[in-house]
């Protein structure tokens, strides 16, 4: 009754803030979680619209090779991708708009959805897309966080029974084969993994590459991935949960290895490693609701995006314990706990947390 009740006082102070007289949300029946409405859906989606063909402020992360590219402004470097500040963000716009119609065909604002992602996904733009890549020091641009939502991007479209869906998603296999050559490539050379909470952490970008590979039946990829994941986290052990959070973390290192493994180990397997890898005062502390002391600050407002990918960690991880494991009710209400916290924040950050935040967002109801 506690959780529902938290549920409900959420709930309430979301939607007297932004629509009185609409649901965006229900609550599940068993009260584990909510249920995007359409209303909601296309208040989503309005978000990504606003930022897609925003070219300013941007941060294109170019590497310059000479006064010709130099000069180049972001939709000149990236005809399909140059809005919401970033790339990355640009490219999980998208995936965003693809899901939330794809599951809600019936939008407000699903012609105007469907315009931008058909001038988005236009063959000639997405060409130019894919020798960017091929530019001097460019290998390695975006790896790996824009890479996996790219992937994210095309296994949505490629499991989509829609006419416009197969032509983007025809037209974006160029750029999707660019990337899982490059990442194919990459993957015996990574020694090490990335454990930071932002962009190049490893596990996270293994997790949507792996699950890109599994709907696209690449099974070659996935070898690959799969063989990679057991090499640079399986020994891992007694992992320092209590240095998280970083001060502009939106992904939790260790709960995004957990996230991982969860994937590529045997279902037998997994809570034998899980008990190795974080104890219970570690994962209790994983449990506390981040601090977000300046939401127009565009590192701090990271932390809102760090309770909803905490979310779907802690809920597939709970899902992965056994039906007696009393870690598997701790999970599943912090989850619920972390995406009770941070929904009504995905419009109040200003262009910050605007950008990118309600990707995240729609990524962690939908598990």
């Amino acid at each position: 009754m506690r959780l529902l009740f938290a549920l409900f006082i959420c709930l309430f102070s979301f939607l007297y803030t932004h629509a009185q007289d609409n649901s965006f949300f229900t609550i599940k029946k068993d009260s584990s979680g909510f249920i995007l409405t359409e209303k909601g859906a296309a208040h989503l989606a309005s978000l990504p619209l606003k930022c897609i063909e925003q070219e300013y402020p941007n941060k294109t992360n170019h590497l310059s090779n000479s006064d010709s590219d130099h000069v180049l402004k972001p939709h000149q470097l990236h005809p399909s991708f140059y809005g919401c500040l970033d790339w990355h963000s640009s490219v999980h716009g998208h995936w965003m708009l693809v899901k939330l119609l794809k599951s809600f065909p019936h939008l407000a604002n699903a012609a105007e959805i469907r315009s931008i992602l058909a001038k988005s996904f236009a063959a000639d733009n997405i060409l130019k897309e894919v020798k960017y890549f091929d530019l001097p020091l460019a290998a390695s641009w975006e790896r790996t966080y824009g890479w996996a939502w790219l992937l994210k991007l095309d296994e949505e479209l490629l499991q989509w029974d829609d006419a416009d869906a197969k032509t983007w998603h025809a037209n974006l296999q160029p750029l999707t084969n660019k990337i899982v050559d490059l990442w194919t490539k990459f993957l015996p050379k990574q020694t090490y993994p990335n454990r930071t909470g932002v962009h190049p952490n490893t596990a996270f970008g293994l997790v949507f590459a792996l699950d890109y590979a599994r709907a696209a039946k690449n099974t070659t990829f996935e070898l690959n991935i799969t063989k990679a994941a057991l090499t640079l986290f399986q020994k891992d052990k007694n992992v320092p949960a209590s240095w998280e959070p970083n001060g502009s973390d939106f992904l939790s290192p260790s709960l995004e290895v957990a996230d991982l493994m969860r994937r590529v180990l045997p279902k037998k397997d997994f809570p034998v490693w899980f008990n190795q890898y974080i104890g219970t005062s570690a994962l209790k502390h994983l449990f506390v609701l981040p601090v977000v002391s300046d939401r127009n600050d565009y590192q701090i407002v990271h932390l809102d995006g760090l309770c909803f990918s905490r979310s779907w960690c802690m809920n597939g991880i709970s899902k992965a314990l056994p039906a007696n494991d009393p870690r598997k009710k701790m999970l599943m209400r912090a989850a619920i706990n972390h995406l009770t916290a941070s929904l009504p924040n995905v419009v109040s950050g200003g262009y910050g947390g605007e950008h990118w935040l309600a990707s995240f967002a729609v990524y962690a109801l939908f598990q």
